[in-house]
């Protein structure tokens, strides 16, 4: 039951993503204006939700070695993720999209549409490049913790993090990476939680792997 949970917690934000995906408009323009800002006002508490897949498998003080370092890392890339991928969503979707709706049929207003997408712009590749990094950091943590058995999440949740920097959810690849990040999400927590599990009931397990992340930090 508790990897049940555990799977719906971090797969709920990428399968929403993906489903408004379906329906993001792929342009803005004076008829789409409406719509673009409505998605996006809603999508502001969601997209950050998004760095739990990486947090949730990782939970837990970090202890001192080379698993805690890396567990550090993804605080600090989820953290720098939802700062700066908000901002996009502010600048280039609340803000620009205002700006369109507002000034309909008016084509000065381009350049100001414009503006506001080139630093939205900025912020995203900022947050999404920060996502990738605390992907990679929590790769290295899991595998550390678990073994080889992690690898083909993590390989799944690389090439998501590589495809969101220039796809954010639009339809078909930036879905298509939602989808790639809600799976690689759901196979981390089912491995992370029966591994966590396994090494509760075997604590001399739980203690060698303590000791070779410290061997690998030391």
């Amino acid at each position: 039951m508790r990897t049940l949970r555990t799977v719906v917690l971090v797969t709920a934000t990428p399968v929403l993503l993906a489903a408004v995906g379906l329906v993001h408009p792929h342009l803005l323009t004076a008829a789409t204006a409406d719509r673009w800002v409505t998605l996006h006002i809603v999508l502001l508490p969601v997209f950050p939700l998004l760095a739990l897949g990486l947090v949730v498998p990782l939970w837990g003080r970090p202890a001192r070695d080379a698993v805690g370092v890396a567990t550090v890392a993804v605080w600090v890339g989820a953290f720098i993720y939802a700062t700066f991928y908000t901002g996009l969503d502010t600048v280039a979707g609340v803000a620009a999209g205002t700006v369109a709706s507002e000034a309909a049929g008016r084509a000065e207003v381009g350049a100001s549409v414009q503006a506001l997408f080139d630093t939205g712009d900025r912020l995203g590749y900022v947050g999404a490049y920060a996502l990738g990094a605390a992907t990679l950091a929590a790769s290295v943590a899991l595998f550390l913790r678990h073994g080889a058995r992690t690898v083909p999440g993590s390989l799944l949740l690389l090439a998501a993090s590589y495809s969101f920097v220039d796809s954010h959810i639009f339809w078909p690849r930036g879905v298509l990476t939602m989808v790639a990040f809600a799976a690689g999400f759901a196979l981390s927590a089912v491995i992370s939680t029966r591994s966590e599990r396994h090494l509760q009931n075997n604590p001399k397990n739980s203690l060698s792997t303590l000791n070779r992340s410290r061997r690998l930090i030391g």
